[in-house]
């Protein structure tokens, strides 16, 4: 992201990650609000500015060890739903004392209401 003030208040610039086609944002801010998006090729674009600006919220991917097993595996997990961003470092912090027991199914849910967020972190992979 990259910020310049103008008379008409702060345009800051990103790039969106909604689609493959990275379309160059340009926002400009009034105060807290976002005024308007300019540069989206599609609503994507618009809607991810916003977010992004005003409460931006992260996916996390990670692993977590799966016990009984030497050396321990490891198993591929995901937050269900995104997270505060500020949020990403205790939820990565969370999941380094988390171990699994066997068998894991794809979707369950290995640690849950992750750092008092309501979001469930759920195994990607199966385990046998």
């Amino acid at each position: 992201m990259t910020d310049r003030a103008t008379s008409t208040g702060i345009m800051r610039e990103l790039t969106c990650i909604r689609c493959p086609r990275g379309c160059h944002l340009v926002a400009r801010l009034s105060g807290t609000e976002v005024a308007s998006v300019g540069g989206n090729a599609c609503p994507r674009g618009d809607a991810y500015a916003r977010k992004e600006l005003t409460n931006p919220t992260r996916v996390v991917t990670s692993t977590v060890r799966v016990a009984g097993r030497t050396p321990a595996p490891m198993l591929p997990v995901k937050t269900a739903q995104d997270v505060p961003k500020d949020l990403v470092r205790d939820v990565m912090e969370a999941l380094a004392s988390v171990r699994v027991s066997p068998p894991v199914r794809m979707g369950q849910v290995v640690l849950a209401d992750v750092c008092g967020t309501g979001v469930d972190v759920v195994a990607t992979a199966s385990y046998p």
